[in-house]
Order: structure tokens, then sequence, then C-alpha cells
């Protein structure tokens, strides 16, 4: 006579299932049984129209209408954006290194700095040099181009 072909293995992993069911099966149970004793059902916490958690559900009154197409999706568009004017912006160069061909502008209105490479340079500069320059947005903030001395 030939061995059965379910190893001890399979009847362990068997009976685990059996039980985990069976557990399954009790707990729905409960949860019917204390549905009968409870008849108000789930206690639900509702939102205020400040962002708070309550108890109470939102005045319909307060409801405002918002019409689905004034939901605007992601990132406009760049011809959709406001673009700003590239006015002259006068600063100090507060740092330049001729050998690697950048450098740093000190904006002399709200002292924020910003980077400047050789390649957007009209005439050389040096360190301390007042100048006018425009800005761009470059892959890492806004960059300074079209740089002269004043």
């Amino acid at each position: 006579m030939a061995k059965s072909q379910v190893t001890f293995n399979k009847i362990e992993k068997e009976k685990k299932r059996l039980k985990k069911r069976q557990d399954k099966q009790k707990k729905k149970e409960a949860r019917k049984a204390e549905a009968k004793e409870n008849p108000q059902g789930i206690q639900f916490a509702y939102v205020d129209f400040n962002g708070n958690l309550t108890d109470t559900p939102p005045d319909p009154a307060m409801r405002e209408k918002v019409e689905a197409e004034s939901i605007e999706l992601g990132i406009p568009k760049k011809e959709d954006r406001e673009e700003e004017e590239p006015a002259n912006k006068e600063g100090k160069v507060s740092f330049f290194d001729h050998s690697k061909g950048f450098g740093f502008i000190l904006d002399s209105i709200n002292q924020e700095k910003y980077f400047v490479h050789v390649s957007g340079l009209l005439e050389d500069i040096e360190e301390n040099d007042k100048v006018t320059y425009e800005l761009e947005r470059g892959q890492k903030g806004m960059n300074a181009v079209r740089v002269k001395k004043i």
C-alpha cells in the first residue's frame, strides 16, 4: 500500500486555516450581537468648517457651492501663469571664482543671494563690484543673468 500524500505540515496548515475561519465567524457574530444591543449604530465624527472634529453634523446652511470648473488640478500651465516682468535689479558681487566660472550676487534691496554663471555675464566682473542683472528661473532656484557693471 502507498503512503498518503498528505504530510504532517499540510495537516497543520489546514488546522490553522480552519481555526482562523472559526475565529472570524465568532467575531462577526459578536459584532451582530453588539449591534442588536446598541441600536444607535456606529458613532460618527464630523469635520466642521474650521477642520476640527465634532460629534454634530455640519449645518447645511453654511455649505458653499463650488463650481467644478473652478477647481484647478495640478500646476497651472506656463502660459496661464502671470509672467514676472524682467526688471533690472541692482546688487553687489559677494563672491566670484573665475577658475570655476560662477559666483553669487547679493541683492541690494532684499539681501538675497542669487547664483550667477559666467555664461550669464555681459562683461567681466570682480568681487565687490556693483552690478545690474535680471533674474531667470534655473534648475535649483533663481539665477542672475545679463549681468553688467554699473
